[in-house]
C-alpha cells in the first residue's frame, strides 16, 4: 500500500464528521477536476506511479463510490479516463462487457481500473476481486491488457499489482 502523503505534491483533504461542503465549494472542486482532466489531455503520459496515485485520489476521492477506468494506448499514454459507473457508499456497478466494449471503441490496448472506496479503507474485497478477474478474463480474449485496478482510501491506496492479485 502506498501513503498519499508519502509524495509531498499530494492534498490530502480531511473528512471531518459534519462537515459540509458549500456549493461554491463543490463548484471549486468540479472546476479543479475540469482543470485536471485538460491538463491530463495535454500531457497524456503517465509519467509515474505518484503521477497517477495522485490523479486517481483526486478523481475518484467522494462520498459514494466511483469507478473509472483508464483506457491507454499502446505507449501507455492516456486515450481516455471514463468513469463507467456512481454507486452508494458501498457499492457500485461495474459490468465487464461495459468496460471492454468502450475499450475497442477508443482503440485501447490497455486499462488501469480505478475506485475508491468512500469508508476510508482502502482494502479489497471479495466481491472486488471477483470482478477485477472477471474484467481482466474478458479483456484478455481481445488482446487488452489490464495494468492495475487501484482502490483509493482516506489516505492510502491498494495496488492489485503490488498486491499480487494481478
Amino acid at each position: 500500500m502506498t501513503r498519499l502523503s508519502e509524495h509531498p505534491a499530494t492534498f490530502i483533504p480531511r473528512r471531518s464528521g459534519s462537515v459540509q461542503l458549500t456549493a461554491q465549494e463543490q463548484a471549486t472542486i468540479f472546476a479543479a477536476r475540469e482543470i485536471l482532466a485538460r491538463h491530463i489531455n495535454r500531457n497524456p503520459v503517465l509519467s509515474s506511479w505518484a503521477a497517477l496515485m495522485d490523479y486517481c485520489a483526486l478523481v475518484v476521492r467522494g462520498e459514494v463510490e466511483r469507478f473509472h477506468v483508464l483506457y491507454l494506448d499502446r505507449k501507455n499514454r492516456l486515450i481516455s479516463d471514463e468513469r463507467l459507473g456512481v454507486g452508494t457508499v458501498d457499492h457500485v456497478p461495474v459490468y465487464p462487457r461495459e468496460v471492454v466494449r468502450r475499450a475497442l471503441e477508443v482503440s485501447a490496448s490497455a486499462v488501469i481500473l480505478v475506485h475508491n472506496h468512500p469508508s476510508g479503507d482502502q482494502t479489497p474485497s471479495s466481491a472486488d476481486i471477483e470482478m477485477t478477474r472477471k474484467i481482466i478474463d474478458a479483456a484478455r480474449t481481445l488482446g487488452i491488457a489490464v495494468h492495475d485496478h487501484v482502490i483509493v482510501g482516506r489516505a492510502e491506496v491498494a495496488s492489485f499489482k503490488a498486491l499480487g492479485l494481478i
